[in-house]
């Protein structure tokens, strides 16, 4: 850390006052994938991992800051003497505070990007988005980073969420101490059956381990499987960078320490070269620091031109592994007032009735707006509140332009500036008492509304919701979402902004530096 390089400049020896970090455990089995990104990040040979309960100082390749605890960061970078940023990318983001700022908030908004960008940070502004769906379209294949947001997980990589001292420590130095946690594996098998959404199969995970009895919903004698380790996920290799991207940001309510989401390098491949589009237009748009999001398109193009991700070996030790067969999940599967982790099927919460519906949050992408449209197209004012919030000033530009916003205008939707909205709990708020249907998070007592039940679940039956007023049974959600959602591959279409008319001009000038071509 800091000593560690203040007495090597000083040509002092070692100190004894600190945690070092310690041998690795004595084992002949392999490593998982967590493991190997963690020991590049350390340094060790190609190949090599960091066995669990070690000690070890990864590096910090990508940092983010949010606005609730920005201000706190500044004050301990200050105490730092921090005057440029070690780590290679820092972003600070203000999507907790921008729809209904304070005085306060204002005043940080104004003051905090000039001390971010000063020392070779990447400052968003407000209305921007919310900060997981941006710092990922920053990150690094098989590369550690960290967040001062309990949700600062990467879908591709490996981050460890941290409060705002350790966050301004990992941006100073470069670096964050790491007692590496063991995994937890979770394997998906089998082929998804109609109806059946993503955000199921996320759900599915709590699910699996509530029937093997690894995991309990009372707090007495709680036991979670995933608690304080690292879950890993195989067997959905094609996903999109942006669903894998719901496994990893869910990994926060398992209690897990961190997410691995192994994937092919085709949608890996398919995601760079979208994001270095996105840099680029931040850069013509004069956001700062532009050497920093100049070196961060370089280093993207530097492993697009040579495409290698790392790979558990066969052998690797988990903690615990749970297998989830895709056949046996034939209805959606939601979490239950108010508890993240009491997971049930649609059918035994039929007729429940529903006053609002929240559609936002970053456990949502653009397609998810597509599909709650097509669900409420035709619809007239429908008998529920429904909130719209996107996670990005991109996708809402996007959504408008195709005319979504129209369908949720004439259901009567309510639609928030891009950011985290209810999901935060801290800017508008539910009606009290209300029943909640939503896409975000989590749903803790009190954070939505005073006394509110809120239930989680997918955008798609979130719709089916908002229409019916109530919770349907599966053969109306069925029927409702069979009709609409057919065409797939234009509704659940991605941001792939190499392909956009509206960022020729950054993909031109990507273009004259390294061909799309020779790297896609």
């Amino acid at each position: 850390g800091l000593t560690a390089n203040a007495r090597r400049s000083l040509g002092l020896s070692e100190t004894t006052t600190f945690i070092k970090a310690t041998p690795e455990v004595a084992s002949a089995k392999g490593y998982t994938l967590a493991q190997k990104m963690v020991g590049r990040a350390c340094g060790l040979p190609e190949g090599m991992g960091v066995r669990p309960n070690s000690y070890c100082e990864p590096k910090a390749t990508t940092v983010g800051s949010q606005d609730t605890t920005g201000g706190m960061t500044r004050d301990e970078l200050k105490e730092l003497a921090c005057l440029g940023f070690s780590a290679d990318l820092v972003m600070q983001s203000f999507c907790h505070t921008a729809a209904y700022p304070k005085p306060v908030d204002i005043k940080l908004q104004y003051e905090l990007p000039e001390f971010i960008s000063s020392r070779g940070g990447v400052s968003l502004r407000p209305g921007d988005g919310v900060i997981h769906s941006w710092l990922n379209r920053m990150i690094l294949p098989d590369t550690v980073g960290t967040g001062g947001d309990s949700h600062t997980r990467f879908p591709i990589g490996i981050s460890f969420p941290a409060g705002s001292g350790l966050v301004a420590f990992a941006a100073a130095t470069g670096a964050m101490p790491l007692d590496m946690p063991e995994s937890v594996l979770v394997r998906f098998k089998g082929t998804m059956q109609p109806g059946i959404t993503l955000r199921d199969l996320v759900n599915a995970i709590p699910y699996a381990a509530i029937q093997e009895g690894s995991l309990t919903v009372g707090k007495t004698g709680k036991k979670n499987v995933f608690n304080g380790r690292i879950l890993e996920i195989e067997g959905l290799p094609d996903l999109k960078v942006e669903q894998a991207f719901e496994f990893a940001d869910a990994s926060a309510e398992r209690s897990a320490n961190g997410c691995t989401v192994l994937l092919n390098k085709a949608p890996v491949i398919e995601f760079l070269n979208s994001n270095i589009v996105l840099l680029q237009n931040m850069i013509d748009s004069g956001y700062q620091d532009a050497r920093t999001l100049q070196r961060r398109i370089e280093n993207m193009q530097a492993w697009l031109a040579k495409p290698e991700l790392l790979q558990p070996d066969a052998d690797a030790e988990y903690a615990h592994v749970i297998e989830i067969d895709l056949n046996s999940i034939k209805e959606p599967l939601v979490a239950c007032p108010n508890d993240p982790d009491d997971i049930k099927p649609l059918s035994a919460v039929v007729g429940d009735k529903i006053d609002e519906v929240f559609i936002g949050s970053c456990m949502t992408n653009i397609g998810h707006y597509r599909a709650a449209a097509k669900v409420l197209e035709g619809s007239g004012n429908i008998p529920t509140r429904l909130w719209i919030a996107p996670p990005t000033r991109m996708d809402e530009a996007q959504l408008r332009d195709e005319g979504v916003y129209s369908t949720f205008g004439v259901a009567g939707a309510r639609t928030e500036i891009p950011g985290c909205s209810l999901c935060m709990g801290n800017q508008a708020r539910v009606a009290d008492r209300a029943t909640v249907f939503s896409t975000s998070t989590r749903n803790f007592d009190n954070r939505m509304g005073r006394d509110a039940r809120v239930y989680l679940g997918s955008a798609e039956l979130a719709a089916v919701c908002a229409k019916l007023g109530r919770m349907p049974t599966h053969a109306e959600y069925l029927e409702t979402v069979g009709n609409k959602l057919s065409n797939t591959a234009e509704i659940y279409k991605y941001l792939n902004f190499d392909q956009m008319t509206e960022y020729k001009g950054a993909f031109d000038k990507i273009k004259k530096v390294i061909p799309i071509a020779e790297v896609s």
